[in-house]
Formats: C-alpha cells, structure tokens, sequence
C-alpha cells in the first residue's frame, strides 16, 4: 500500500477519532479543548493532465475578467469576443475553438454553467458572475475520462471550487485607466459550526474604445455550511449577477490598415448588451460508519440575456444595416444523487460510486433584425424544454502498490421538445425528439517510481447540439467523442519541488449537426481529429521563486484534411512568483497564441501574439488597531504590443462599398492598461 493510501486511511482515522469524541462527551463537563489538526493528502489524479490550481495563483490575477484565471491551465486562452466586456468570452483548447463554451464544461461547485440551445450559441457560458476572491482553486480535468462529468465535456471540465470561510475580512478599492473602478466586499459572519461567506463586487470600466464600454457589472455572493449530525456536511449558496454593457464588435481588417477606422474604433456603436443570472444550489454528503457516503446535489438558476449584434455592416440590408437582436429567457433546475463505497475485495482497496444526474432547460429564446436596439423583425422565436437524465457507475481500485485503475460507464438519455412561435416563420423547425448514448470509460496509473507515474487512459464523451437542430430529420443531437491519452508526472525534486507533466493525446469527434444561432440555421460538418502534446511545470523552483509554465501542440483537421477554422496550434503560458522578504509578492506573465487558420482550405491565417502581464501585492507594514492594509498593481500587456483578440474571416460590407468583401474581423488586444488600488483585511 503506498503512502496515498496511508495519508486516506489517518484522514479517516483521525476523523473518526474526533466525530467518536464529540458524541461521547457528557455535557455537564468542562469542555477539552484540544489544538486543531491537518493531515495533508496528495490528490489522487487519473490523468496526466488533470490539475488542481490553487487559489494563490488566482488572486495574482489581473482584475476586472474572471476569465483570466482560466490561463493558468496549460493550453486554455480565453478572448473577449466582441469589443469590449460584457459578453461571454470565447475559450480555446486542446484544437477546440470552444466558441462561447461548446466542448469545455464549466461547473460551480458541480452545478453546470453552460447553457442548452441558447440564442447566441451551444453551451454558452459567462464566467462574469464570479467573483474570483471567493475561488479556493479550479479542478481541471481534460478528456472525457471521468464518468461523473457529461454534456459539453469533450476537451476538458473546468469545475470552481468556493471557499466555506475566509480568516480575514476584506475591503477593497481599485481603479485604473479607462475609468476602471472595482469594489469588493467580502467576509465571514461566522466561522465555527455554522460557516459563512458573503462578497459583493461591483466593477465598471469604459475600455480602450472610443465609444465606450460603459460596462457596470454587480455581483452578490452567499454561503453557508453547517453539519447537522457529527457525520455529514451541508452546504447552501447563491449568487447574483446583473451587468450592462456598449459594445464596439468585430472591426474589418481593411477599414484598419487603410485608415478609415481608428483600430478602437466601430462600425456599428449601438453593439452591446444586458444580462441577469441567480444560482442557488444546495450539496449535501453524509459519511457512513461503514466507510461509504451519500450525497445529494440541487440547483436552479434563472437567467436572462438581451445581445445587440452586426457581423456583416451592410451586406444584406444597404439601408437599415444587418444589426440583429437574440435574447434568451430561461429557468434551469437538476441535480445529482448517488453513494460511494470504500471497501477491500481480496486485499485489494477499491471504491464504489453510482450516481444518477437530471438537468432540465426550460428556455424562451427569440433572434430577429434590429437597428440602435430597436426590433424590426423576428426570424426565430421558439419554447423550448430540453431534459437529460444520466446515470453513471465509477470504479476505482488498486490491485498492486505500482497500479491503480479508474473506470465506469455513463449513460445520457436526452428529450427535446421544441415549438415554433413565431406564425411568419414556417421553415423553423419544431417537433419532438429523443437521443441516448452510452459512454465507457477506463484508466490505467502505474507507479510511482523515481517520484514518477505513467498514465494510461481511453474514454468517450460528448457534446448535446442545440435542441432546434435536434428535432430536424436526420440530425444528430449527440456528437460522440473519442479520447486517447498517455501521459507522465514527476517530482524529481521531492514532493515540495517541481512537479513536471508530459502528456500525448488524440481525440476523435464524430459527423454532427451544429446549429448557427446567430444565422438561426444549421449547418453539416463531418467527423474531425484533434490529436496533440502538452508539456508543463509547476511548483517551488528555489526559496521563494514559484513558477507556473506550458507549452501545447494541436493538429486539428476534419477527416477530409480541410482545416478547423480558429484551431489554435500552439499556446504556450510561462509564469514567474517571487516572495520577497519584506512583503511584496511579484509575478510576470506571458501567454502565447500562434498563428491559426480562419477558413477550411488554410489559405487566410490570424497572425499569432504574445502578451506580458505584471501583479504586484504588497503587504504594508503599518500597524492598525484592527487588520492590516495591502496595496497591489495590475500592468497588463506591459510592453504595448498589438494583438487581435477575437479573429474570423467572413464576408462584409461596409456602406460606402458597392459589394461584399471577404476579409478579417478582429477585436482588438488592449493596449497596456494599470489599475492598481489598496486592500483591508479585517
């Protein structure tokens, strides 16, 4: 038995051990106090590529994007998408131009965030109601190997984790170019039997634009976790987002490099947009005297999102423009329940998990014409309720001390039930449909030896297509993925030093029917490969110097050799933390995007870009009857470089034109930007 499972097995002795003590206590007697223990356990991974990144590398972070926390993973980028915050970004990994959310799924504590069959996209996922200072660390989980993790989980799972509590209180403000401001608020009420947690944010910033971003987002919130009995844990929670914003959107390449557009500039300013998203959710465990657990999740949401759009200027309409409207209404409600079970079967340890999944959309979606935000036409409005239901089986077990084996199956079951409210509109589909899949899965870790383990691993997943491309003739709504992969991690250095992760993988999608929501058509692609390598480090290089870096390859192609246009080839993200003795904690960032194909037959390509960002926090050595006081510093892009952010090729035209003109649409990188402001801990 290695040293893993010795750690495992204190933890529950010492657990044990406590709860036994707490119930045998007469309450008539003094009370012992006894000093608080940690035991500390490696966490078991069953990829190379799986990660746990801590929340000291979160809070280093630029403010103002949650987003940009999602860079510490070795091969993710995320963009702004339409000149300016506000809008979802747009995620990159593994050969996926994920688009808005469509093959990463994003979680919450285990609560899905991404969205079915929304109006602007698949698996739409806005990452703006989370306050990063509330993350304790992001569990990442790349391919599909993992039986509990199921819908748009195709390149990876990305799954925040919140803290219960925080020691110290805190009060900040920032500010910086643009007219960025950012408030925060965040404490514990109580931190004992009963623990809470309540943050609010509120930010606002104009952007490098000139006609103004005028971008104001408000954010609440709310936890708390208390045990009921000696032997379980309950955790209730919610949040709140509402925000605002003008956008500039995607700006023609030719305008730029001719002069007749300033590169912050727009062609159509009344772009822009409003959103509201409230989250509860509930989790629940309770451990057994006989090693097992039940548990039991729920969630609702509400959501609510009005997005003013123009891709194309003048191209189909000279007169009015193209602008366009969605808006997406929407209540969404699931949860999990399910019992693990630790056990010995001929000497050897395994564990047990069976679980059963449900997830409910019940969405009111509409897309139509529209000039300055003003609905001139309706092309698309549909009711739509869309349900899965997923039970899954996991395994682990350890035969020999050299070898662990993960692995289970997961079953999808899916309905679609789509209505057609629109009377001028016919050709939009409507109807009823069913879809299920079954998804195996296995995984093989042999060692450690020389502080090092091999991974072996095969697993399917997939992606749900929007439900209106479901319930059409032929259609497949749920597009199969095939994930392969070997990988290494080391600690040649001891289990304080540098950790070091190699991993080959190849990823396999089936022929899908993708629906174009911002066209509210669909569109046939055929069966694709994805296969690539990722190499990175992380950990203490010497003393006080912790470093944080990846380096990713992708060939991304469909199987008749034409391009995936926006596949990235290659990222790469390099980080440097110095702890210096008198309080100051430094980093520099660099990320790294490489040249992509933007149509199938590669002949237009982006051009690639670096970027460079320093944080810097100081802990301030002025004594105060009550906390202590931090300054910090935020330079992004620190050396000015130009860069595209979101970039497409497609057809536009602008008004002086007498025809459309394929060309790139870009938004631009901003500019070297400071903010910086001064933190209460309390």
């Amino acid at each position: 038995m290695n040293m893993r499972w010795v750690r495992l097995l204190l933890t529950v002795i010492l657990s044990a051990a406590s709860i036994s003590f707490a119930w045998a206590h007469d309450p008539d007697e003094p009370e012992l106090e006894v000093p608080e223990v940690s035991v500390v356990a490696e966490r078991p991974v069953a990829a190379s590529s799986q990660q746990f990144i801590p929340d000291k590398e979160v809070v280093l972070q630029p403010q103002g994007r949650p987003a940009q926390v999602l860079r510490l993973i070795p091969g993710f980028v995320a963009v702004e998408h339409s000149g300016g915050a506000g809008k979802a970004d747009q995620y990159f990994l593994r050969g996926f131009d994920a688009d808005h959310g469509t093959d990463v799924a994003f979680l919450f504590d285990g609560m899905p965030i991404n969205l079915r069959t929304h109006a602007h996209g698949q698996g739409y996922t806005d990452l703006n109601f989370i306050i990063p200072e509330t993350i304790a660390g992001l569990d990442v989980y790349k391919g599909t190997y993992l039986p509990e993790f199921g819908d748009f989980a195709t390149a990876g799972v990305v799954n925040f984790k919140t803290r219960d509590v925080v020691k110290e209180g805190i009060i900040q403000g920032a500010g910086g170019e643009y007219h960025a401001q950012r408030y925060l608020l965040m404490f514990s009420p109580t931190k004992d039997r009963v623990r809470t947690l309540i943050a609010a944010e509120g930010y606002y910033s104009n952007g490098p634009y000139i006609n103004d971003n005028q971008y104001h987002r408000a954010n609440v919130f709310g936890k708390l976790t208390t045990n009921l009995t000696g032997r379980d844990e309950l955790s209730l929670q919610a949040t709140f987002l509402q925000s605002r914003w003008d956008g500039s959107g995607e700006i023609p390449f030719r305008a730029v490099s001719t002069g007749v557009l300033d590169r912050f500039g727009s062609i159509d300013p009344t772009e822009g947009g409003n959103t509201l998203r409230t989250t509860g959710q509930l989790n629940y465990h309770y451990d057994t005297t006989s090693n097992g657990q039940f548990f039991a999740n729920a969630y609702g949401q509400y959501y609510r999102l009005d997005l003013f759009t123009n891709f194309t200027y003048f191209l189909r309409d000279p007169s009015n423009g193209d602008g366009f409207a969605q808006f997406d209404r929407r209540a969404i409600y699931g949860g999990d329940i399910g019992y693990k079970q630790r056990a010995e079967f001929l000497g050897v340890p395994i564990v047990g998990t069976v679980g059963f999944q449900v997830r409910a959309d019940d969405i009111n979606l509409r897309l139509g014409t529209q000039r300055i935000r003003i609905p001139t036409g309706t092309t698309v409005d549909s009711k739509v309720f869309q349900a899965s239901y997923s039970p899954f089986f996991k395994a682990e077990a350890q035969p020999f001390p050299w070898m662990r084996l993960v692995g289970g199956v997961r079953s999808e079951f899916f309905t679609f039930d789509v209505g057609n409210r629109c009377p001028t509109c016919p050709e939009q589909p409507s109807g009823k449909a069913a879809s299920s899949i079954v998804l195996p899965k296995i995984s093989m870790i042999v060692g450690p030896w020389a502080r090092t383990e091999l991974f072996l691993n095969y697993g399917e997943g997939f992606h749900s297509n929007d439900a209106r491309s479901a319930v059409t003739l032929g259609s497949s709504p749920l597009a199969r993925g095939r994930n392969y992969e070997i990988g290494l991690r080391s600690k040649p250095w001891g289990p304080e030093g540098l950790e070091l992760i190699a991993t080959a993988w190849r990823l396999d999608l089936q022929s899908e029917l993708v629906f174009v929501g911002d066209e509210g058509t669909t569109e046939i692609r055929g069966g694709s490969r994805r296969q690539g390598f990722e190499i990175a480090a992380r950990g203490k290089v010497w003393g006080p110097l912790y470093v944080n870096g990846s380096f990713t390859w992708t060939h991304a192609e469909f199987r008749n050799g034409d391009a995936i246009p926006l596949a990235p080839e290659y990222t790469a993200y390099g980080a440097a933390i110095l702890q210096w003795p008198e309080g100051l904690t430094s980093q520099l960032q660099a990320t790294y995007l490489g040249v992509r194909p933007l149509i199938e037959d590669r002949s237009i390509k982006s051009p690639s870009w670096i970027t460079f960002d320093l944080s810097e926090r100081y802990r301030i050595p002025v004594k105060l009857p009550h906390g202590r006081l931090e300054a910090f510093l935020f330079i992004q892009n620190l050396f000015n470089t130009k860069w595209e952010q979101a970039i497409f090729a497609f057809e536009s035209r602008l008004r002086t034109e007498p025809a459309g003109v394929t060309d790139i649409h870009f938004v631009p990188g901003n500019p070297r930007t400071v903010m910086g402001g001064l933190a209460w801990y309390f």
